[in-house]
């Protein structure tokens, strides 16, 4: 594969329609774009979006981006808020199909989550729980200025590495 040139990743968040068909497993609507096999976002990240949705959370901080190379019109991942902020910190999700790793994708993805985080004026930090094991992930986020401060049970039970990433005043 090619190298991505950073300008071709683009973040094209989910319309509520196709959040909806993915919900109940059916082929989502993207306009000629090829889908890398687990490109998609998982059920429990579509099944959080529509509950913060429900909860009257706006779009930005709850629906998914898609990971999308405008050069190679694949979608290649997902990523985005798993809430709205709260107290100034807001937690972050990603994941980049298995035959797409490796290629930098990640990290352009979490960079451009970076940045509208702090354009947003809600944030201070961004935050990322990131199993131990999963070194991959930790090398992503310790590349875009993320420290490690210390581990916590998740949500989902797990032992998690909390990742902290604070805007510049």
């Amino acid at each position: 594969m090619q190298a991505l040139d950073p300008e071709s990743i683009q973040l094209i968040q989910l319309s509520v329609p196709n959040l909806c068909r993915l919900a109940v497993s059916e082929r989502i609507e993207l306009e000629a774009l090829h889908i890398a096999e687990g490109a998609l976002p998982p059920s429990k990240t579509v099944a959080r979006a529509l509950t913060q949705l429900d909860l009257g959370t706006p779009a930005l901080w709850c629906i998914p981006f898609l990971i999308v190379s405008t050069s190679r019109s694949t979608l290649l991942g997902a990523c985005g808020f798993k809430t709205a902020p709260v107290n100034g910190s807001v937690e972050i999700s990603y994941g980049v199909a298995r035959a797409e790793r490796g290629h930098g994708i990640a990290t352009m993805a979490v960079g451009k989550l970076q940045q509208l985080a702090a354009r947003s004026d809600l944030v201070q930090q961004v935050v990322a729980h990131i199993l131990p094991d999963n070194t991959a992930s930790s090398n992503v986020v310790a590349r875009l200025g993320f420290s490690p401060e210390g581990t916590l049970v998740d949500t989902d039970g797990e032992l998690v590495m909390r990742w902290v990433w604070r805007v510049a005043s």
